[in-house]
């Protein structure tokens, strides 16, 4: 289907919108009228700037305040519009967009804005054009979808239609059903944006927190089976605003909007079944989304004498070097089912990911159900393909980059990928007590992400989109240096956790990590363990650094939950972190931090624990930030 896209979605000029939108593989775009007011340029300049980029077009927005009027004040409306329709064959656009009227001397019924619709589709049929009237949450008398409709419906005019806006329909509760009774050739245009659900005045959370579709909180998926059910076979267009987003990158801004609108297609075929035939077979066809068995591997790179440093860490972790790449300067370490590398190459990703970042997590394996398959979707959702040179007896592993820039490569079971470890992989001279002194760990629990804030939602998008994953709602985690918001990305079997941590300022200890590593990047690690007593004692049997952890912590846990005196002790003995939900408790036990803001993790779920000791946080950071390298001390 057509997609198009509303130019106030955007950052930036109106050239820089149109470069971005034209790359991001959209069709058309909705001029909104104060881009047109701020472009140095004619309408003419504006719309041959549109077809230059291989757009249309689809609409002019917006009108509002029009209906209802009497008088003088009804003639100077009409006026004002007939001023618009010059604009509007100037520029090419064949639609324009009025809004419910939130006028307080606006009059109200039916047949009275009826009749104002009816003399200006005339006014619009003489010049070509045509009238799209959408209902306002917050308007004077038309508020509703429904409410919209009548008044279309009773105008009875070709050129007046209606205009669907999800966030309008949605976010007073909607009746979605009757959206379904209504004639696809009477609606002229879709608009489609998210929200979270906050509690705050409708306007001000159309104006500010209007978001891709997926990233949010509302139904969009059932709103676009409704319209689409319809026969409605126009132009989807994305429109947001969003605070968050004004300050982004316009081409990753735009890229978001294509995937979202793609995503919410693909489900929308997967799961209306009402759909007419000519507009089903319109919608993109792909893989579903991939079901994620587990994080195969974890890679870092480094250079020679910090991979020392960090393979130092490992042995203290348990870990033990059980096989070096066949051609590269990689190195395996194992423990349980986790594995994770090592790699000092001088060229190709990881070197790269080392002169940006420094010593960082560069790569991630994901282990799901058909790597092909989840290529193949990566590909139809716009992901960025990764490919370098292979040298001999190296695997063709599938890869894309995510949106920090790292990679992720997909392995699976079924394909000759689950042999990676022994075609690439080397074996080493077995140490006979690796095993025996490993530390418990069994498997990687979680990944935690942080980046900045305006990349929380581009990240959320990329995963949910990609892989049979949930997302949880946004919290505000307290750090002393500010807020940090995080959100849990998370399969329901387990397979995949990660935790995504956006930051505003580099005050937080997670903001610092973004600022010294310029980018965002992998900040720590966390495995599992079934004792975490146990798995503790042995971690200090090996040197293991773990984050000291303020007496005052222990003291306020006695206050907040019923824990004896002995199992307290236990916890401070080993500096251990403690939380507990309606099903279970947690576990948690830090390193020292490494490097610019690395660390990593242990972790004990106990009774089916679902969460990540959220309300640790803040303890976690003071204490690290104790550690941290004194503010404007120089990195190295």
């Amino acid at each position: 289907m057509k997609t198009s896209i509303a130019t106030v979605s955007i950052p930036g000029d109106l050239s820089d919108k149109l470069s971005a939108i034209a790359k991001a593989g959209f069709d058309g775009v909705e001029i909104f009228e104060q881009d047109f007011i701020t472009f140095d340029g004619s309408p003419n300049d504006v719309g041959k700037l549109v077809a230059d980029h291989g757009l249309t077009v689809d609409l002019f927005q917006l009108v509002q305040d029009f209906e209802g009027l009497e008088g003088d004040d009804r003639t100077r409306a009409f006026d004002r519009l007939e001023r618009k329709f010059d604009l509007m064959q100037a520029l090419g656009a064949p639609l324009l967009l009025v809004s419910a009227s939130t006028n307080p001397v606006a009059k109200s019924g039916v047949e009275r804005i009826a009749e104002d619709f009816h003399d200006l589709g005339e006014r619009a049929a003489s010049r070509g054009l045509r009238i799209g009237y959408q209902g306002l949450a917050w308007g004077q008398h038309v508020r509703s979808s429904k409410d919209a409709w009548e008044v279309v419906r009773q105008t009875d005019h070709a050129q007046v239609g209606l205009i669907l806006d999800s966030f309008q329909c949605l976010i007073a509760g909607g009746d979605l059903s009757a959206i379904r009774e209504i004639p696809g050739e009477h609606i002229f245009h879709a608009q489609i944006s998210d929200a979270p659900r906050i509690e705050m005045d409708l306007e001000y959370l159309w104006r500010h927190f209007r978001c891709m579709p997926g990233e949010g909180d509302l139904p969009i998926l059932d709103f676009a089976r409704a319209f689409l059910s319809t026969g409605y076979d126009g132009p989807l267009s994305i429109e947001i605003m969003s605070d968050q987003l004004r300050g982004g990158i316009p081409r990753v801004i735009a890229m978001d909007a294509q995937r979202s609108l793609t995503y919410l297609l693909d489900r929308v075929r997967r799961a209306e079944p009402n759909l007419p035939n000519n507009i089903r077979d319109r919608l993109p066809s792909m893989p579903g989304r991939s079901r994620i068995e587990g994080i195969e591997f974890v890679e870092f790179t480094a250079n020679d004498s910090e991979a020392e440093t960090l393979g130092g860490m490992l042995k203290a972790l348990g870990f033990a070097p059980v096989a070096e790449h066949i051609s590269k300067r990689v190195t395996l370490w194992r423990q349980g089912n986790i594995n994770l590398v090592i790699n000092t190459e001088q060229e190709g990703l990881a070197h790269s990911a080392y002169v940006m970042h420094g010593t960082c997590v560069c790569d991630m394996g994901l282990l799901v159900s058909d790597a092909g398959a989840t290529m193949e979707r990566a590909r139809a959702l716009g992901a960025h393909v990764f490919s370098q040179r292979r040298g001999v007896g190296e695997l063709d592993i599938p890869a894309v980059r995510d949106v920090g820039g790292s990679v992720l490569h997909f392995l699976d079971t079924k394909s000759e990928l689950a042999e990676v470890w022994d075609k690439e992989f080397r074996p080493l001279e077995p140490d006979e007590t690796a095993q025996i002194n490993d530390a418990g760990l069994t498997r990687i629990d979680h990944v935690a992400q942080t980046m900045n804030h305006d990349e929380l939602l581009s990240w959320t998008l990329f995963y949910v989109a990609m892989f049979d994953v949930e997302k949880t709602p946004v919290i505000d985690v307290d750090d002393p240096g500010g807020i940090v918001y995080s959100r849990a990305i998370q399969s329901r079997e387990g397979g995949l956790r990660l935790t995504m941590n956006g930051v505003d300022t580099h005050r937080t200890f997670a903001g610092r990590f973004v600022a010294d590593s310029f980018g965002s990047s992998v900040q720590h690690l966390a495995f599992a363990t079934d004792d975490m007593f146990a798995t503790a004692t042995a971690l200090a049997s090996k040197g293991f650094k773990a984050l000291p952890i303020s007496e005052n912590y222990y003291l306020d846990l006695a206050s907040r939950f019923d824990l004896d005196d002995a199992f307290l002790k236990q916890l401070a003995d080993n500096d251990l972190l403690y939380d507990r939900d309606e099903t279970g408790s947690y576990l948690q036990l830090f390193s020292v931090p490494y490097g610019d803001g690395f660390f990593f993790e242990i972790i004990q779920r106990r009774d089916g624990y679902n969460g990540y000791g959220a309300s640790n946080a803040s303890y976690r950071t003071a204490a690290q930030k104790r550690l941290a390298r004194a503010p404007g001390m120089p990195r190295r």
